[in-house]
């Protein structure tokens, strides 16, 4: 009979500590840094949806720009979005596609708070 080895994988190696909700602002965004991106986290510690975080790319594809962490959180159209502070134009938080350029979109990150740790799924 053959022996099969069993592999013991680890699923807390798949999330990386980016900062503490300390260093997060409500309602706003902060930039932190992954593995050679610029990640923008948005906490938002009284949305509606009950999600509370969310971790987008911070370069902007249409400025060329890293900004997108200094955007404004609203909503658009049902859609709960960051407006990019350069041109303006609205990103989803949910999946990074942008609503006035659906062919521009930033790359999204799983998100959680581990009790006051924030941490990003890497892949």
């Amino acid at each position: 009979m053959a022996q099969q080895s069993a592999q013991r994988i680890d699923i807390s190696e798949t999330w990386q500590r980016v900062c503490s909700r300390q260093d997060l602002v409500p309602n706003s965004g902060v930039v932190a840094w992954l593995e050679g991106a610029q990640v923008a986290l948005f906490y938002l510690p009284d949305g509606e949806e009950g999600r509370q975080l969310f971790a987008v790319d911070n370069h902007d594809p249409l400025a060329g720009a890293n900004v997108i962490g200094r955007g404004i959180v609203g909503h658009l159209g049902g859609d709960l979005v960051i407006a990019s502070p350069l041109y303006k134009q609205h990103y989803r938080l949910e999946d990074g596609t942008c609503l006035e350029y659906p062919e521009q979109q930033l790359r999204v990150w799983s998100v959680r708070l581990e009790g006051d740790v924030v941490e990003i799924r890497v892949e």
